[in-house]
């Protein structure tokens, strides 16, 4: 039972800080890409949305070398950063980033352009438009990037499993819990855990479609 908290706090506190990063990654990113004529816009999209249709393992396991001792970004540390807690966080911005750009996408994109030129002409600057007219509008996007980026980080199994391994107490996740009570024939543990996680991944999708309801 220890073990299994530890889990939640692991898992939790891996949500709320990779769904921070995303936040204040994302929001700028989103913007880019709405505003943009650039000809990359295409290819910064693509990979932006590449984790929607490919394996976690696939990108857990190139994020395991670049996150090695020998890794582009592991090697700028002593012992690198796979099998840490920096590195499921890594991964788990990576896997989850077009869950919080594309709604942010969407709701940056339904902000009418007349508005913001309406604010520059009383002499609003770029930054202030996008503080104190774009984010306001968007709010309903923002709550669901934000909703959507924590509960996918909350579900995550092969990316993490991938770079983090299963160190209890520092990498060992609530979805690698139940895997391992399975193994083990624990069925009443993982029952217990997985009931936790649908109910939460039930309500999260509820209160997102609630939400884009009352929007409509």
């Amino acid at each position: 039972m220890t073990e299994d908290i530890s889990a939640l706090w692991v898992t939790l506190r891996l949500a709320l800080v990779s769904t921070s990063i995303l936040l204040l990654l994302g929001m700028p990113l989103a913007w880019w890409l709405v505003r943009t004529g650039s000809r990359l816009r295409t290819v910064v999209e693509s990979l932006v949305a590449l984790p929607l249709v490919l394996p976690p393992t696939v990108l857990g396991f190139y994020l395991l070398i670049a996150l090695g001792p020998d890794g582009i970004i592991g090697g700028l540390t002593d012992h690198g950063l796979a099998f840490s807690f920096t590195g499921l966080v890594i991964g788990s911005v990576l896997y989850s980033l077009p869950f919080v750009v594309q709604p942010l996408q969407n709701a940056f994109s339904a902000v009418s352009p007349l508005i913001l030129e309406a604010a520059g002409t009383l002499r609003a600057s770029a930054l202030d438009r996008f503080f104190s007219i774009v984010l306001p509008l968007s709010r309903p996007g923002l709550i669901t990037a934000a909703t959507l980026g924590f509960a996918h980080t909350v579900g995550e199994f092969g990316v993490v499993l991938m770079i983090g391994g299963n160190i209890p107490g520092k990498t060992q996740v609530l979805s690698i819990a139940i895997y391992d009570h399975v193994e083990a024939l624990e069925y009443g543990r993982a029952h217990w855990l997985s009931g936790g996680l649908l109910l939460f991944s039930f309500l999260i999708l509820f209160l997102v479609y609630r939400q884009n309801g009352r929007r409509e």
